[in-house]
Protein backbone atom coordinates (compact mmCIF):
# COMPACT_ATOMS: atom_id res chain seq x y z
CA UNK A 1 0.00 0.00 0.00
CA UNK A 2 2.83 2.03 0.99
CA UNK A 3 4.54 1.67 -2.44
CA UNK A 4 0.93 2.37 -4.06
CA UNK A 5 0.60 6.03 -2.42
CA UNK A 6 4.32 7.04 -3.46
CA UNK A 7 3.79 6.62 -6.74
CA UNK A 8 0.61 8.95 -6.37
CA UNK A 9 2.43 11.41 -4.61
CA UNK A 10 4.65 11.19 -7.60
CA UNK A 11 1.86 11.28 -10.07
CA UNK A 12 0.63 14.32 -8.25
CA UNK A 13 3.67 15.98 -9.28
CA UNK A 14 2.93 16.26 -12.59
CA UNK A 15 0.77 19.31 -11.87
CA UNK A 16 4.06 21.24 -11.52
CA UNK A 17 4.78 20.64 -15.10
CA UNK A 18 1.21 20.59 -16.39
CA UNK A 19 0.83 24.26 -18.25
CA UNK A 20 -2.64 25.78 -18.37
CA UNK A 21 -3.68 24.43 -21.89
CA UNK A 22 -5.77 27.99 -22.43
CA UNK A 23 -2.86 30.05 -21.81
CA UNK A 24 -0.32 28.19 -23.93
CA UNK A 25 -3.02 28.07 -26.63
CA UNK A 26 -2.93 32.12 -26.20
CA UNK A 27 0.86 31.41 -26.95
CA UNK A 28 1.87 33.43 -23.03
CA UNK A 29 5.78 32.21 -22.73
CA UNK A 30 5.91 29.64 -19.98
CA UNK A 31 2.72 29.96 -18.87
CA UNK A 32 1.84 29.19 -15.31
CA UNK A 33 1.24 25.47 -14.10
CA UNK A 34 -1.77 24.08 -12.95
CA UNK A 35 -0.21 23.49 -9.78
CA UNK A 36 0.74 27.24 -9.89
CA UNK A 37 -3.32 28.19 -10.51
CA UNK A 38 -4.35 25.68 -7.52
CA UNK A 39 -2.19 27.80 -5.41
CA UNK A 40 -3.18 30.92 -6.60
CA UNK A 41 -6.65 29.53 -5.19
CA UNK A 42 -5.70 28.77 -2.54
CA UNK A 43 -3.81 31.98 -1.57
CA UNK A 44 -6.85 33.87 -2.27
CA UNK A 45 -9.23 31.10 0.12
CA UNK A 46 -6.54 31.79 2.81
CA UNK A 47 -6.97 35.68 2.44
CA UNK A 48 -10.60 36.20 1.63
CA UNK A 49 -12.59 32.75 3.13
CA UNK A 50 -14.76 34.71 6.14
CA UNK A 51 -14.84 33.62 9.62
CA UNK A 52 -18.24 31.98 9.30
CA UNK A 53 -16.13 29.24 6.45
CA UNK A 54 -14.24 26.57 7.54
CA UNK A 55 -11.05 27.92 6.12
CA UNK A 56 -9.18 24.70 6.39
CA UNK A 57 -12.10 23.07 3.66
CA UNK A 58 -11.70 26.14 1.36
CA UNK A 59 -7.81 25.53 1.26
CA UNK A 60 -8.45 21.56 0.81
CA UNK A 61 -11.04 22.56 -1.88
CA UNK A 62 -8.59 24.49 -3.55
CA UNK A 63 -5.65 22.11 -3.82
CA UNK A 64 -7.60 19.26 -4.98
CA UNK A 65 -10.09 20.64 -7.40
CA UNK A 66 -7.70 20.58 -10.05
CA UNK A 67 -5.67 17.06 -9.31
CA UNK A 68 -7.57 15.15 -11.48
CA UNK A 69 -5.77 17.04 -14.10
CA UNK A 70 -2.61 14.94 -13.73
CA UNK A 71 -4.37 12.30 -15.18
CA UNK A 72 -6.77 13.77 -17.56
CA UNK A 73 -4.70 16.59 -18.93
CA UNK A 74 -5.73 20.01 -18.55
CA UNK A 75 -9.25 20.00 -20.70
CA UNK A 76 -10.52 23.57 -21.80
CA UNK A 77 -13.37 24.36 -23.86
CA UNK A 78 -11.80 23.99 -27.41
CA UNK A 79 -11.13 20.38 -26.62
CA UNK A 80 -13.67 18.22 -28.20
CA UNK A 81 -15.04 16.97 -24.41
CA UNK A 82 -18.33 18.04 -23.17
CA UNK A 83 -18.50 19.45 -19.61
CA UNK A 84 -20.43 16.54 -18.45
CA UNK A 85 -17.85 13.95 -19.63
CA UNK A 86 -14.77 16.21 -18.46
CA UNK A 87 -16.25 16.11 -14.79
CA UNK A 88 -17.05 12.40 -15.15
CA UNK A 89 -13.18 11.88 -16.22
CA UNK A 90 -11.61 14.03 -13.35
CA UNK A 91 -14.34 12.36 -10.71
CA UNK A 92 -13.10 9.19 -12.29
CA UNK A 93 -9.28 10.06 -12.29
CA UNK A 94 -9.57 11.21 -8.90
CA UNK A 95 -11.15 7.85 -7.27
CA UNK A 96 -8.60 6.08 -8.92
CA UNK A 97 -5.78 8.23 -7.49
CA UNK A 98 -7.54 8.69 -4.26
CA UNK A 99 -7.73 5.04 -3.51
CA UNK A 100 -4.71 4.07 -1.97
CA UNK A 101 -4.40 7.14 0.04
CA UNK A 102 -5.18 7.12 3.89
CA UNK A 103 -7.85 10.22 3.51
CA UNK A 104 -9.03 9.22 -0.38
CA UNK A 105 -12.26 8.58 0.63
CA UNK A 106 -12.60 12.42 2.02
CA UNK A 107 -10.34 13.54 -0.94
CA UNK A 108 -13.60 12.20 -3.57
CA UNK A 109 -15.62 13.82 -1.50
CA UNK A 110 -14.26 16.84 -1.45
CA UNK A 111 -14.00 16.93 -5.33
CA UNK A 112 -18.06 15.97 -5.51
CA UNK A 113 -18.65 18.96 -3.28
CA UNK A 114 -16.65 21.14 -5.20
CA UNK A 115 -17.77 20.16 -8.56
CA UNK A 116 -21.76 20.07 -7.61
CA UNK A 117 -21.22 23.30 -5.65
CA UNK A 118 -22.84 21.59 -2.24
CA UNK A 119 -21.41 23.92 0.44
CA UNK A 120 -20.58 27.68 1.25
CA UNK A 121 -16.98 26.46 1.00
CA UNK A 122 -17.27 24.81 -2.54
CA UNK A 123 -18.78 27.75 -4.05
CA UNK A 124 -16.49 30.38 -2.40
CA UNK A 125 -13.50 28.47 -3.89
CA UNK A 126 -15.71 28.55 -7.81
CA UNK A 127 -15.56 32.39 -7.11
CA UNK A 128 -11.79 32.26 -6.31
CA UNK A 129 -10.89 30.15 -9.29
CA UNK A 130 -12.46 32.90 -11.39
CA UNK A 131 -11.02 35.74 -9.61
CA UNK A 132 -7.37 33.47 -9.86
CA UNK A 133 -7.94 33.22 -13.83
CA UNK A 134 -8.81 36.99 -14.17
CA UNK A 135 -6.06 38.04 -11.95
CA UNK A 136 -3.74 36.07 -14.43
CA UNK A 137 -5.06 37.23 -17.25
CA UNK A 138 -4.26 40.76 -16.01
CA UNK A 139 -0.68 39.74 -15.36
CA UNK A 140 -0.85 38.43 -18.72
CA UNK A 141 -1.73 41.22 -20.57
CA UNK A 142 0.40 44.02 -18.53
CA UNK A 143 3.56 40.99 -19.54
CA UNK A 144 2.56 40.40 -22.90
CA UNK A 145 0.73 43.12 -24.83
CA UNK A 146 1.46 41.92 -27.92
CA UNK A 147 -0.50 38.75 -27.19
CA UNK A 148 -3.74 38.77 -28.52
CA UNK A 149 -5.55 38.32 -25.43
CA UNK A 150 -8.88 39.92 -25.60
CA UNK A 151 -11.01 36.68 -25.81
CA UNK A 152 -9.39 35.86 -21.65
CA UNK A 153 -9.79 40.07 -20.58
CA UNK A 154 -13.04 39.27 -21.83
CA UNK A 155 -13.64 36.08 -20.36
CA UNK A 156 -12.45 37.56 -16.77
CA UNK A 157 -14.78 40.44 -17.42
CA UNK A 158 -18.01 37.98 -17.91
CA UNK A 159 -16.41 35.58 -14.40
CA UNK A 160 -15.95 38.89 -12.44
CA UNK A 161 -19.78 39.61 -13.12
CA UNK A 162 -20.88 36.02 -12.28
CA UNK A 163 -18.77 36.72 -9.07
CA UNK A 164 -21.01 39.74 -8.00
CA UNK A 165 -23.73 36.82 -7.39
CA UNK A 166 -21.19 35.42 -4.15
CA UNK A 167 -22.08 37.64 -1.25
CA UNK A 168 -18.20 38.75 -0.88
CA UNK A 169 -16.62 40.77 1.93
CA UNK A 170 -15.75 44.64 0.86
CA UNK A 171 -12.23 43.92 0.23
CA UNK A 172 -12.96 41.38 -2.38
CA UNK A 173 -15.56 43.41 -4.23
CA UNK A 174 -13.60 46.59 -4.14
CA UNK A 175 -10.87 44.57 -5.83
CA UNK A 176 -13.03 43.20 -8.03
CA UNK A 177 -14.05 46.58 -8.80
CA UNK A 178 -10.40 47.57 -9.03
CA UNK A 179 -9.61 44.53 -11.66
CA UNK A 180 -12.30 45.07 -13.44
CA UNK A 181 -11.55 48.51 -14.64
CA UNK A 182 -7.92 47.26 -15.16
CA UNK A 183 -9.26 44.55 -17.85
CA UNK A 184 -11.94 47.20 -19.37
CA UNK A 185 -8.79 49.69 -20.19
CA UNK A 186 -6.89 46.69 -21.81
CA UNK A 187 -9.60 45.48 -23.10
CA UNK A 188 -10.56 48.93 -25.49
CA UNK A 189 -6.58 48.12 -26.02
CA UNK A 190 -7.26 44.71 -27.54
CA UNK A 191 -7.89 44.68 -31.10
Amino acid sequence: MLAERLEVYLEALKLKALSRSGWVRAGVPQPESVAAHSWGVAWLGLNFCPPQLDRQRVLELALLHDLAECRVGDLTPYDPVTPAAKERAEAEALGRLAAPLAKGNEWRERLEEYQAAQTAEARLVQALDKLDMALQALAYARAYPHLELGEFIESARRRLEALKKFPAGREIEELMVLLSRHLEALGSEVP
